[in-house]
């Protein structure tokens, strides 16, 4: 929706796999992202924001550190992916924005509340934007629509939408289907708003 130029980094085959099902081939860079050539090709040196996700804790930090340092991009963002290693992830080492699952856990069993069955996983900036998810029931207003025909608030951008086991890329093209479970970030008014995507026909949200 913002006309974002985005390359994804993957060495494993697997996930390589599910990444050409859902996005177009030339995001998708494969390769050992920790490999300075494969980060060229991605377009490193260009970047404005990385982000560093991969399932090695060491690795997100010395990503973030050399994004940082050496090719002087302003944004990084990091997975954490041991609690214990929660401490290193600041801006002294290159990190600007970590994504604890830990706290994303914690979250889960501790924040199911906000609207309706809205579920609260993770707060951000402050607690001014969250990252929420919701489940399509059925008769929600959004069944069969396109991301693009629909009036989504400025401070809303859909993460991601989990259907039948599978992860979907949201476009302006994805339809919604009932049981989606939709990712999204956003701010406490357009948290209102998008939730009355998912109430009935009349009007009425799930209970």
């Amino acid at each position: 929706r913002q006309d974002h130029d985005v390359r994804v980094i993957e060495l494993r085959d697997h996930v390589l796999s599910s990444l050409h099902r859902e996005l177009p081939t030339e995001v998708i860079i494969e390769g050992n992202p920790l490999d300075i050539s494969v980060l060229q090709h991605a377009g490193f040196s260009k970047a404005q924001v990385f982000v560093a996700v991969t399932t090695s804790d060491e690795d997100n930090l010395v990503l973030c550190y050399t994004a940082r340092t050496q090719y002087k991009i302003g944004r990084t963002i990091a997975r954490v992916n041991n609690p214990r290693n929660a401490w290193l992830f600041t801006e002294t080492f290159g990190v600007d924005v970590t994504v604890n699952q830990a706290e994303i856990i914690s979250s889960l069993i501790e924040e199911e509340m906000s609207m309706g069955d809205m579920m609260t996983l993770l707060k951000l900036r402050k607690g001014n934007y969250a990252l929420v998810e919701e489940k399509i029931p059925e008769g929600a207003v959004a069944i069969g629509k396109a991301i693009k025909d629909l009036n989504l608030p400025d401070q809303c951008v859909l993460a991601a939408i989990f259907r039948k086991g599978d992860v979907v890329v949201p476009h302006g093209y994805t339809v919604f289907e009932q049981g989606d479970e939709v990712l999204a970030i956003t701010d406490n008014e357009g948290a209102k708003e998008f939730l009355k995507l998912f109430s009935d026909v009349n009007g009425n949200l799930k209970k």
